[in-house]
């Protein structure tokens, strides 16, 4: 027990002597969420549009005016023919362009059908179709009004009839905010990149120098030695978890519904994840460049893809959903969200807590095989 702790002191030893790894595990979290949270969001607030209106009557212009007042649209041009239309949703200026054909407000008077023409911008689809959706409920109210005006000046009367109604209520995130969907999952994310690459890089480090071959010699035992060099990066974590949370409420008021115990819990069983996936990166790098390079092109881009961060796992092909089963980060974040959003706990998310058990187990008593085996 003397030696383990004699290890872990000489690895806070060499954080001590070593400034820039106590500003990559306090500072670079909270300079991550700040950017993360602040940046990564697919909401969708001030449409780019232009208007070509080839009627310019009183109708068109407050048929304009109704996406003005909406607050979604900014109306940055005004076409006067459909070359300029093209050249400025091309240039990207602009992502809808809408047209107005003539006899828009004659055609509304006749009691006739009016075809409007809308050109989307579609190399960003997901903008697009929130975008086409704020434009067809503008319509359909439009539209709407002047169905009722019509039945006032006829004095028409409005049958009662049955209709649908629904009440729509959204749990959990109100007002359908995508950071609150993202900032959780920042949580696991930064926990991958201190646990994962930091481990790698500190026994590569060792390698490089020639302090682990010194060990080695030593009456230490393999043992000993992953222990040692394991706990130390599990206490960082653990401090940039309960960092990052605590920011999280503050910068941007997501407090934890549910137990932090249990999050804390959950995420010790992933860090036994990441420790293992680190260490057995450790034992295929010969320098920290590689070590670097092998830990986040080939272990976290995948996780990043593929654990649902940030494009839903039901969207991707089948073959994708069934390796995205492998990926620890998948069930971390359902724990994450599940806890920080909805203040659920182990009863609901017992499953994924199980799962992220064995595999933390798993990758980290494989990789330690590996490790001590490379050792002797």
């Amino acid at each position: 027990m003397n030696i383990i702790l004699n290890i872990i002191k000489k690895e806070f030893s060499q954080f001590k002597r070593d400034p820039k790894m106590f500003g990559i595990v306090l500072v670079a979290p909270i300079i991550q969420l700040i950017f993360l949270g602040y940046a990564a969001t697919m909401d969708v607030n001030n449409v780019h549009i232009l208007f070509l209106d080839k009627d310019k009557t009183e109708e068109s212009r407050n048929f304009i005016e109704r996406f003005e007042s909406s607050g979604f649209f900014s109306i940055d041009y005004y076409a006067e023919n459909y070359e300029e239309l093209t050249e400025q949703v091309n240039k990207a200026k602009v992502l809808v362009g809408f047209v107005i054909p003539n006899n828009f407000s004659k055609n509304i008077n006749r009691n006739e059908t009016v075809k409007l023409q809308a050109i989307f911008d579609g190399s960003d689809g997901n903008t697009a179709s929130i975008a086409a959706g704020y434009i067809t409920k503008i319509i359909s109210e439009y539209s709407q009004n002047i169905i009722m005006d019509y039945r006032e000046k006829k004095g028409m009367k409005v049958l009662p009839v049955g209709q649908i109604s629904a009440e729509v209520r959204t749990w959990y995130n109100p007002y359908l905010k995508t950071r609150y969907f993202m900032v959780p999952a920042i949580v696991g994310l930064l926990l991958s990149i201190i646990t994962l690459i930091l481990t790698s890089l500190a026994v590569v480090k060792e390698k490089e120098i020639g302090t682990l071959e010194q060990i080695i010699v030593t009456p230490i035992k393999p043992y000993q030695l992953i222990i040692g060099k394991l706990v130390p990066f599990t206490i960082m974590g653990f401090i940039s978890v309960i960092l990052v949370i605590t920011m999280m409420n503050i910068l941007f008021g997501i407090p934890v519904r549910g137990s932090v115990t249990f999050l804390l819990v959950a995420s010790f069983f992933y860090i036994l994840s990441t420790l293992g996936l680190g260490l057995f990166v450790s034992t295929i790098s010969k320098t920290q460049q590689q070590a670097m390079m092998i830990a986040i092109f080939g272990i976290m881009m995948p996780m990043v893809y593929l654990s649902g961060f940030a494009f839903p796992i039901e969207n991707m092909p089948k073959i994708l959903q069934y390796i995205s089963y492998l990926i620890p980060l998948r069930y971390f974040i359902t724990i994450l969200r599940g806890v920080v959003l909805k203040g659920i706990g182990i009863a609901d998310l017992w499953q994924e807590t199980a799962i992220l058990f064995l595999m933390g187990i798993l990758i980290l008593l494989l990789s330690s095989l590996r490790f001590r085996k490379r050792l002797d």
